[in-house]
Order: structure tokens, then sequence, then C-alpha cells
């Protein structure tokens, strides 16, 4: 249970950091080191993070979702919730960066 918990929480956070890339690389003209650093010294790294925690909404129904087009899977609840605590330090990152 643990161990998928675990799992969970670092895909969660994986996805986090691929959807803020993706942001970034779709959305800028910029490298991504550039748009990070100007982030951290304006004070919009946080809305980054935010931006890229919508990734997590995907992954966090795929868990909970029993029926992949014509294939059957089970729940993955544990997983589930990994990825919803995953969330949460990406919500705390964004209070910390904001104010």
């Amino acid at each position: 249970m643990k161990a998928k918990i675990l799992k969970g929480f670092v895909l969660g956070i994986v996805a986090n950091a691929i959807g803020t890339f993706l942001y970034i690389y779709f959305f800028s003209d910029h490298t991504f080191e550039y748009v990070i650093e100007k982030g951290v010294e304006q004070g919009f790294i946080g809305s980054l993070i935010g931006l890229g925690a919508l990734l997590n909404l995907l992954l966090f129904f795929f868990f909970l979702t029993q029926k992949v087009g014509k294939f059957q899977k089970p729940l993955q609840v544990y997983e589930a919730r990994g990825v919803i605590m995953a969330t949460l330090l990406a919500a705390f990152a964004v209070l910390y960066f904001e104010f």
C-alpha cells in the first residue's frame, strides 16, 4: 500500500515537472532555464508550478478510470492518493512562492 502511494506521489511530481516544462516550451520564446531564472527573480515561479500541476488532473483521473478504450484495468486508488499528495505539495509551493 505504501509503495503504491509513493508511486503515485513520484508520478505526480514528475507530471508536474513535465507540465511546467511543456507550458514554458509552448508558450514562451525563451529557454527553460531563462524562464525559471526570471520566474524566481520576478516572483512568478509559483504560477509556473501551479500551471504545471494541471497535468496531475489527467493522471488522477487515469488512476480512477476502470475502462480505457476497449481495455479494462483495475482501479488504482492508492496511486490516486499519491497524486493528490503531490498536488497538495505543489499547492503549498505555490503558496510559499506567491506570498
